[in-house]
């Protein structure tokens, strides 16, 4: 494909784009499709001489749409969000265009140094102190690891990386029993492994007690074990729970331990000043993550993990061989030299920060703020509306813009969700919560509007009527 070639391509894909997002509307959210439906249409082998785009373009638009779950469907309610702000989409494009590695500062000047101002503008949105650095991550579940890493370093002198972990303490790692699955599968991948992640209990709110959690270090010092790191939660993925973190860290900073805040969903609202008092303290944290992809608009994949100190995680993840040193500059104090693989697990790194300049500008940060809180304002209408239907019962409040709901019985409830995700007008998703099936309704989507909010509650009373 010539370059001449490539642009009317382009031009004709930008149509495309364009019309379905703005029809999206009209088609069911979640895939109707069964699996091994889009496998029978793929070919067994791949082609051995070129096809022409024509053709490949008319076998993605009868195989590839109808095949998919639209997540930027505006009645979409399920999981959390991956927003798609039509500023990001922009970005992303010219991010595709140039194609850049950009591991070193060497290899992408902009790249990084722009990472370096957009991670300090949402610090300032956040309402973060100026201390915390930070570094743009592909998704939360990699800031996290970075982080249980860093803990398990830290509480080994350091010794983890070069002596490996066999004849070393027992770690031990303590996270609220809301706490994403994302920390379990970084506790394995950190070889710290799954029963030496302690789940504290949490009170009625869905916190992690302060006091159980000091029990549990205090009984773990006492049997003999190394305890590393506690895990908080803000906006839980379950039910929207947060942990009480002034109280939290301060145990945390008592006994020595390395401290991770997952804010990966509702770190975005606190852009909004009125609610930030759910993270009061948060100021204490050694390291927070939250994705701007899930709910302030950027494209996916974007996530930030905030630090009251790279020193320790460079320390865990940096390494730096010959052929990545930049002669001239490294170790030199330039201002903006930062060389950002040197604090992720991936060595290669892609241009993040370009979707989130676009993002800021295009939007303000009081744009994004209205959205934020249109989203909330919505969510507690419809969790009132639901209320008042018969059968219905709220589960879990309204915390931010998620609630849980169950209707009749569990078989009712089940029943509920696939009819719901068949009828194709909006999308749900299920969680379990102190042994009771619920199905999660979450607002979020950067385009759905009150109306898409009350269609979703006026088809679940259509369906039970």
């Amino acid at each position: 494909m010539d370059l001449d070639t490539y642009g009317r391509w382009a031009k004709r894909i930008t149509d495309w784009t364009v019309g379905y997002l703005t029809n999206l509307r009209d088609r069911p959210v979640r895939a109707q499709s069964q699996p091994g439906d889009i496998l029978r249409q793929l070919p067994a082998s791949p082609p051995e001489d070129a096809e022409t785009m024509e053709r490949i373009f008319a076998d993605f638009e009868a195989i590839v749409p109808d095949g998919m779950t639209h997540w930027q469907h505006p009645r979409f309610f399920a999981y959390f969000p991956a927003n798609v702000a039509p500023a990001s989409m922009l970005a992303e494009q010219l991010t595709a265009a140039m194609g850049a590695q950009c591991m070193l500062w060497q290899t992408s000047p902009a790249a990084t140094e722009m990472e370096t101002r957009m991670v300090d503008w949402m610090r300032q949105a956040l309402g973060l102190p100026g201390g915390f650095r930070g570094v743009i991550q592909d998704s939360a579940s990699s800031a996290t690891l970075a982080a249980i890493l860093t803990m398990r370093e830290r509480a080994l002198g350091w010794s983890g990386n070069t002596d490996g972990l066999s004849g070393q303490p027992r770690l031990r790692i303590y996270a609220s029993a809301q706490a994403h699955s994302s920390i379990d599968k970084a506790i394995r991948i950190a070889g710290i492994g799954q029963d030496n992640l302690l789940k504290i209990a949490t009170d009625a709110n869905d916190s992690m007690r302060p006091e159980a959690l000091g029990a549990a270090i205090a009984a773990d010092r006492a049997a003999g074990y190394l305890p590393a790191g506690v895990v908080l939660c803000v906006g839980g993925t379950s039910v929207g729970a947060s942990d009480p973190i002034a109280a939290i860290l301060a145990i945390a900073a008592a006994e020595g331990l390395y401290s991770h805040v997952d804010a990966a969903w509702a770190g975005s609202a606190m852009i909004c000043p009125e609610l930030r008092e759910i993270w009061a303290g948060i100021e204490a944290a050694d390291s927070i993550v939250f994705n701007p992809h899930k709910w302030l608009g950027a494209q996916f994949d974007c996530s930030i993990q905030f630090l009251a100190d790279p020193g320790p995680q460079v320390r865990t993840l940096g390494l730096r061989p010959d052929y990545l040193e930049t002669p001239g500059l490294d170790d030199g104090g330039a201002e903006g030299l930062v060389n950002y693989s040197e604090w992720t697990v991936p060595l290669g790194r892609r241009f993040r920060a370009l979707k989130l300049w676009f993002l800021i500008r295009a939007y303000g940060l009081e744009g994004l703020r209205t959205r934020i809180r249109n989203h909330i304002t919505w969510a507690r209408e419809a969790e009132a509306a639901m209320a008042a239907l018969p059968g219905f019962q709220i589960v879990t409040p309204c915390r931010f813009s998620l609630f849980t709901f169950c209707y009749k019985g569990e078989p009712e409830t089940r029943d509920l969700l696939d009819r719901i995700n068949a009828d194709g007008r909006t999308y749900l998703t299920q969680t379990v919560h102190d042994g009771r099936f619920v199905i999660r309704f979450q607002v979020g989507q950067f385009d759905c509007s009150r109306e898409d909010v009350m269609t979703a509650v006026a088809v679940m009373a259509e369906l039970t009527r």
